[in-house]
């Protein structure tokens, strides 16, 4: 059986929920995969409600639109709300349990990771690479590709003015992948 899975990346804006929606594309693409990539903004920006859908397969991929996911990363309690229902029965929902309390999610319905990624971020020195432990978490928790390609794409998606960090970054997607493995 060939490689597909899907995932939708949700979060309020500004937390990096694109960031790691296009790392994670760039990732697969590195690997050889094809991928798609659809980002989705609420209309206020930061603060609003985020959302991306990626696909990563390596078939060809009919439609990048997506109604029931394999995987789920959530990283607040509105796009639990609004996508936790859509997971697919026995699909993977990464959990910022940083901001949603974990007996919200259906854990007897789902494979149920409830990561802290804000305390993990903020342990590391900066609380913005939340998003990067989410997706340590969800590439271990899935095993759809090799972490390490996901760090080899970091600067892909990081401009080269903020190079320096891709290390930070790095320990952050381990720290992430360690609360799954």
């Amino acid at each position: 059986m060939s490689l597909y899975q899907d995932v939708i990346i949700a979060g309020f804006g500004g937390q990096g929920v694109m960031l790691i929606g296009n790392l994670l594309a760039y990732a697969g693409m590195n690997q050889g995969l094809n991928v798609t990539y659809i980002p989705v903004y609420g209309p206020e920006m930061r603060g609003g409600t985020a959302n991306c859908t990626v696909v990563v397969s390596e078939e060809e991929i009919g439609s990048p639109i997506i109604h029931r996911p394999k995987s789920l990363i959530v990283m607040n309690r509105p796009s639990l709300d609004k996508f936790g229902p859509r997971l697919a029965d026995g699909g993977v929902l990464i959990l910022n349990s940083s901001l949603v309390e974990p007996a919200l999610a259906e854990a007897g319905r789902v494979r149920l990771f409830a990561v802290p990624c804000n305390e993990i971020a903020d342990g590391l020195g900066n609380s913005r690479m939340a998003n990067m432990v989410a997706i340590g978490a969800y590439v271990a928790a899935t095993g759809v590709m090799p972490l390490s390609a996901v760090e080899d794409s970091l600067s892909h998606v990081i401009s080269s003015h903020y190079a320096k960090l891709i290390p930070k970054n790095i320990e952050a997607i381990r720290a992430g992948a360690a609360q799954v493995t």
